[in-house]
């Protein structure tokens, strides 16, 4: 039986490259880089070169403006409360982001609600796209910080980053950006595209879990993370992940040197799975199929659950997602597909599959073998699916 990996965008394998070059830190130059002695400081070296490096991959003017963190998760969290809770003194209460955000910024901005803070919430619209206008009317005085992610988790939409800095530059409200999945198949320059502050994780692009950063620009003031120690400038206390910073400094330079050629191929089986699967019955692609992730496909057949589908996904050898890895366990309808107008029964019955540059034109061919059988399978077994075909309306836009 083939054993497919589909949800990269819940996480990836650990490339090789980075866990060769994390192995000394684990192993050799072990030391605390707060330390005076050898060892200590061989460490430290080791992180301020990872630090310079990536800022110059991520198009950062200061190295000084990386500060390494364990994932997006926490990036997300100090970005909005750090920049929140500094500017509150100052009448910022207002706080502006979309709809379909992951659950670090939007439940964030529900806790922030609880203290006292607004916030507007921006429609995202059919094709998943956040439009720099709407953010432009949304702008008061009192707005402390504009979140719009880079590209979503789950329908893959790459959104207007660099209108939208423009349109905060201009407006001198400052703009983070959630990268999270973007970073490595999107050509990020945080000083270029007007971001102020930019969260990203190493594990969505083959480096180890429990990394991340958090880019803030040169002279922005945020409150500190974790007190307790010089470390990260006084931001964030504690010894530093050296092993895992290696491995996201390693990860990330292989995702911008092979970023061009690995888009075309994704980009390629992706176009090939989505056009293959719109052949199935009442079926839709969701969100934009122009402005999206190179490697993302996300789908909904009318009729079936979702949970259902992955199962036999499982059985058949393919590891695949209903959305987002962070509310797995929920069974309510992905928030993100509520967002772009679906209604709940449809968005039940979706699908998220990703891919990475080990995906073969073979395994896109099983899928597609695969998934129709399955479909079929389920619908055969709904009571539903008998009244959908005898024209009953589910209020969403279908290929077929």
């Amino acid at each position: 039986m083939r054993n497919i990996y589909a949800d990269n965008a819940a996480t990836t394998k650990l490339s090789p490259v980075a866990l060769e070059k994390m192995m000394p830190y684990l192993t050799e130059v072990y030391g605390n880089p707060s330390s005076l002695y050898g060892i200590g400081q061989e460490a430290k070296k080791a992180v301020e070169d990872a630090r310079a490096n990536i800022a110059k991959n991520l198009g950062a003017k200061h190295p000084s403006e990386i500060y390494f963190t364990s994932g997006g998760s926490e990036s997300d969290n100090w970005a909005l409360k750090g920049i929140c809770h500094r500017l509150k003194a100052r009448g910022k209460n207002h706080i502006i982001t979309s709809k379909f955000e992951h659950h670090a910024i939007l439940h964030t901005c529900k806790a922030l609600e609880k203290e006292g803070f607004e916030v507007t919430y921006l429609d995202v619209y059919e094709k998943g796209i956040v439009r720099p206008e709407d953010v432009e009317k949304a702008i008061r005085e009192d707005t402390a910080i504009v979140s719009i992610m880079y590209a979503n988790n789950e329908i893959g939409t790459i959104q207007p980053i660099a209108e939208i800095g423009k349109i905060c530059k201009e407006h001198k409200v400052l703009f983070h950006t959630d990268a999270v999945q973007a970073a490595g198949y999107c050509k990020i320059n945080v000083a270029e595209q007007n971001i102020d502050l930019m969260s990203m994780t190493a594990h969505k692009i083959h480096g180890p879990k429990g990394c991340g950063l958090l880019y803030i620009r040169k002279g922005i003031l945020i409150d500190n993370l974790i007190e307790g120690g010089a470390q990260e400038r006084g931001k964030r206390a504690g010894t530093e992940n050296i092993a895992g910073i290696i491995g996201l400094d390693a990860a990330l330079q292989i995702a911008v040197d092979t970023m061009d050629e690995r888009n075309k191929k994704l980009s390629k089986l992706r176009d090939k799975l989505i056009d293959g699967l719109l052949k199935i019955e009442r079926s839709r692609v969701n969100g934009d199929r122009v402005n999206r992730l190179p490697n993302n496909v996300n789908m909904c057949f009318e009729g079936i659950e979702g949970e259902s589908l992955l199962l036999r996904l499982e059985f058949a050898g393919i590891s695949a997602s209903s959305g987002s890895a962070c509310t797995s366990g929920s069974l309510d309808p992905s928030h993100v597909l509520l967002a772009i107008g679906l209604p709940h029964e449809i968005a039940h019955g979706s699908t998220r599959m990703t891919f990475d540059d080990s995906t073969t034109e073979e395994d896109i061919d099983y899928i597609l073998e695969t998934v129709p059988k399955i479909v079929k399978t389920l619908r055969d077994m709904s009571p539903l699916w008998e009244n959908i075909k005898k024209g009953e309306k589910s209020g969403a836009k279908f290929v077929n």
